[in-house]
C-alpha cells in the first residue's frame, strides 16, 4: 500500500492481536507511532494488554510516557482500566493507585483491576478495602469482581464476609457458575468447619465441576489430615472422568505425610507414574519426601536415583529421610556427596543434617560440619541451624560449648534454646549452671508460668526444697499458673 491511514494500522494490528501475533502487533504498534499515527485508545489498550500477558513492561511503561508526553489524557475508561491492569500485573501498585485516583470515571471493570490486582499482590486487605469503596460509590460488583474478592476473604478469614458475597451472588445469579462455584468452593475449604459441609454441599448441587473444584475440596481434606476423605474425593473424580493433575496429586502427597500412610503413599506413587506426572520436578522431590516422612528411607533413596533432575530440596529430602531413621552417618555422607557433584547446599540441607548427626549422637561430626558452615559463610545461618547445634551439644552434656554458642550467636536465643539448655543441665546435674540459665529465662519472660516451673523443678532436682517453695511464692504473689496437660477417652458405641 502506498498510503496507510489510521483506519488500516489499527486493523492490520488488531487482526493480528486476534490471531494470537503478539510480537507482530508489538511491532506494527511502534511502526505505527514512529510513522506520527496516534492509535485508538481501544487500540493501545489492546497493546498493554499484551504487554502485560508476555512481560513487555519496558513497552508498556513507553506507551505510558507517549500519553503523557503527548499531552493525551486517557478519558477513555477502557483504556484507564488497561493501564491499572498493567502496572498490577508488573507489581507496581504506586503507579497503579495513581492512575486510578485521576480517573473521572469507574466502572465495575475498573474497581475488579484495582482488587484483582491488590489479591494477585497478597494485598488481601486493601483488596477488601477497595470492595468496600467500591460499594460506597454504588457500583455493582460483577461476577469477576466476586471471584476477584473471595481469595482475599479466606486469606484474611473472613468467613462472614465470604458468606455475605455468597449471599449476593446467590440473588444475582452468579452462583450456578462453573468459575464462581468453583472459586466459592474454595474459599469455604480454607476453613477447616466448614470444607465438609458448605463446600461440598455446593459441589454436589453443581451442574459442572472442574479440575479447581476437585482440587479445592481434596486440598481441604489433606490440610485436616482426613487421607480417608481425600482419597474417597481422588477416586471419585476419575471415576466422573476429570485427570487429576499435579496440584491434585501434591494435595494427596500432603495428606499421605499429615497422616503417615505407607499404602497410600505407594498408591499416590503408582498413579503418578501412570500418569507421566512423576517426571516434573516437584512431584517427584514431594514423592520423596513422602517416603521420608513416612520413615522409608529405602523408598526415598530408589526414588532419588530414578530423579532425572535433582535439585537441592532432592538432596535435602534424602537426608532427611535418613536424619529420621536414626541414620545419621547416611545423611552425612549424602551431604558430603551433593557438595561434591557440584550441588549448592541450601539451608535447609544443612539443618536437616544436623538434625540428623544430632539424633544419631555424633557429636564431632555435626560440630564440624556448623563450624564449617560459619568460617565458609555460604551458607546464611538462621537461629533454627543454632537451636539444632546446641541439642546436639546439650544432648552430649557439653554444656559448656553449647552455652558458649548462645553467647556468641549473632540473633537473640529463643525461649526455645534456654528451655533446652535448662533441662540438659538439670538431667546432667549442672545445678549451677541450671540455676543462672533458668533465672535468665524468667527475665526474658516474667510472666510466663513454664519458666519458675522449670526453676522449681531444677531446685527439686537437687534437694533445694528452700529454693523450689521460694519460687512457688513468687508465682502465687504473681498470680501465675502453670497450665496442665490432660487426656480424654472417647467412648465409642459399637
Amino acid at each position: 500500500m502506498l498510503e496507510r491511514d489510521i483506519v488500516t494500522w489499527n486493523s492490520l494490528i488488531m487482526g493480528c492481536i486476534q490471531n494470537g501475533c503478539f510480537a507482530n502487533a508489538m511491532d506494527l504498534f511502534k511502526q505505527m507511532r514512529t510513522n506520527g499515527f496516534t492509535p485508538k485508545p481501544e487500540l493501545t489498550a489492546s497493546i498493554l494488554s499484551i504487554c502485560s500477558r508476555t512481560d513487555e513492561f519496558k513497552l508498556g511503561r513507553e506507551i505510558h510516557g507517549f500519553i503523557i508526553v503527548n499531552g493525551v489524557i486517557p478519558e477513555s475508561v477502557f483504556l484507564s482500566t488497561a493501564m491499572v491492569n498493567f502496572y498490577m500485573r508488573s507489581c507496581d501498585l504506586r503507579s497503579a493507585f495513581s492512575i486510578f485516583d485521576q480517573m473521572k470515571v469507574r466502572n465495575e471493570v475498573s474497581w475488579t483491576a484495582m482488587i484483582n490486582g491488590c489479591t494477585a499482590n497478597h494485598e488481601y486487605a486493601m483488596a477488601l478495602d477497595f470492595f468496600h469503596a467500591m460499594q460506597a460509590e454504588n457500583t455493582k460488583a460483577n461476577r469477576v469482581t466476586l471471584i476477584s474478592i473471595l481469595p482475599a476473604c479466606a486469606q484474611l478469614g473472613l468467613i462472614k464476609h465470604g458468606k455475605e458475597i455468597h449471599g449476593y451472588a446467590f440473588h444475582r445469579g452468579f452462583d450456578s457458575e462453573l468459575c464462581f462455584s468453583a472459586a466459592i468452593i474454595h474459599m469455604y475449604c480454607h476453613f477447616e468447619e466448614t470444607s465438609s459441609t458448605a463446600a461440598i454441599t455446593i459441589m454436589e448441587r453443581s451442574a459442572e465441576r472442574d479440575i479447581v473444584t476437585w482440587g479445592s475440596i481434596i486440598g481441604s481434606f489433606s490440610r485436616c489430615g482426613n487421607i480417608i476423605e481425600a482419597t474417597k474425593y481422588f477416586n471419585r473424580m476419575q471415576l466422573e472422568g476429570m485427570k487429576p493433575n499435579s496440584v491434585t496429586v501434591l494435595a494427596m502427597i500432603s495428606a499421605c505425610i499429615a497422616q503417615p500412610s505407607i499404602a497410600s503413599a505407594r498408591a499416590i506413587h503408582c498413579y503418578a507414574l501412570k500418569s507421566s506426572l512423576f517426571s516434573e520436578a516437584f512431584v517427584g522431590n514431594s514423592i520423596l519426601n513422602m517416603y521420608a516422612k513416612c520413615g522409608h528411607p529405602t523408598d526415598s533413596q530408589q526414588i532419588f536415583a530414578e530423579l532425572e533432575v535433582r535439585d537441592s530440596y532432592s538432596w535435602s529430602s534424602l537426608i532427611s529421610a535418613y536424619g529420621i531413621s536414626g541414620c545419621g552417618h547416611k545423611a552425612l555422607r549424602v551431604f558430603h556427596e551433593m557438595s561434591e557433584r557440584g550441588v549448592e547446599a541450601d539451608p535447609i540441607a544443612l539443618l536437616s543434617t544436623l538434625s540428623a548427626c544430632s539424633h544419631a549422637g555424633l557429636i564431632e561430626e555435626g560440630q564440624q560440619l556448623f563450624e564449617g558452615a560459619i568460617q565458609e559463610g555460604k551458607i546464611p545461618l538462621t537461629i533454627e541451624h543454632y537451636a539444632c547445634q546446641i541439642d546436639l551439644l546439650s544432648r552430649a552434656g557439653n554444656l559448656e560449648e553449647a552455652c558458649e554458642i548462645v553467647q556468641r550467636m549473632p540473633m537473640k536465643p529463643s525461649i526455645r534454646i534456654w528451655s533446652s539448655l535448662v533441662s540438659a543441665c538439670k538431667d546432667f546435674g549442672r545445678l549451677d549452671v541450671a540455676e543462672r540459665l533458668a533465672s535468665q529465662l524468667i527475665l526474658l519472660e516474667p510472666d510466663n508460668a513454664a519458666n519458675y516451673t522449670l526453676l522449681s523443678m531444677v531446685y527439686a532436682k537437687f534437694d533445694n526444697w528452700i529454693g523450689a517453695e521460694a519460687v512457688r511464692r513468687v508465682m502465687r504473689v504473681k498470680g501465675l499458673q502453670k497450665k496442665h496437660g490432660y487426656s480424654r477417652i472417647e467412648l465409642v458405641n459399637v
